[in-house]
């Protein structure tokens, strides 16, 4: 049974709506809504941007936007001490925004680009509803 959705689209000029509908597969609305992450909490922002605040932990970021890498390769890449680095990897891993592999004695880091986008998703949110003139007052 094929599911149907109003969609308005405003008129230029013209401040009205012309809506029309749209034919859209029930089986791929079903899982759009079964796998769409929850809303991201603002705690859970604030904790994603207090760990992306350090100029160390955003530069980290950066060469893991590159693809995986272990900690030896960072500590070399980044001209950092390993106890420095394990300490800056530690924040971002417990803020959500990477993931650690283990294989041996070497722990290798890659982000988790889902975090990226709740925090992209919840950013432009935020964004798309600053824009909302206040209403009049009395």
């Amino acid at each position: 049974m094929p599911i149907f959705i109003a969609a308005a689209a405003w008129s230029r000029g013209k401040g009205s709506a012309e809506h029309k509908s749209t034919r859209v597969d029930e089986t791929c609305v079903l899982r759009h809504v079964l796998t769409a992450p929850a809303p991201l909490s603002a705690e859970r922002a604030r904790l994603m941007l207090k760990a992306l605040a350090e100029p160390i932990r955003l530069q980290l970021i950066e060469v893991l936007g590159n693809g995986e890498r272990c900690v030896c390769e960072l500590t070399s890449e980044l001209g950092m001490a390993q106890s420095k680095l394990s300490f800056h990897l530690r924040v971002l891993k417990e803020a959500g925004l990477l993931n650690a592999r283990e294989e041996g004695r070497w722990v290798y880091y890659s982000l988790k680009p889902e975090a990226l986008q709740e925090l992209r998703t919840w950013l432009g949110d935020l964004a798309s509803r600053c824009t909302v003139p206040a209403s009049p007052c009395c």
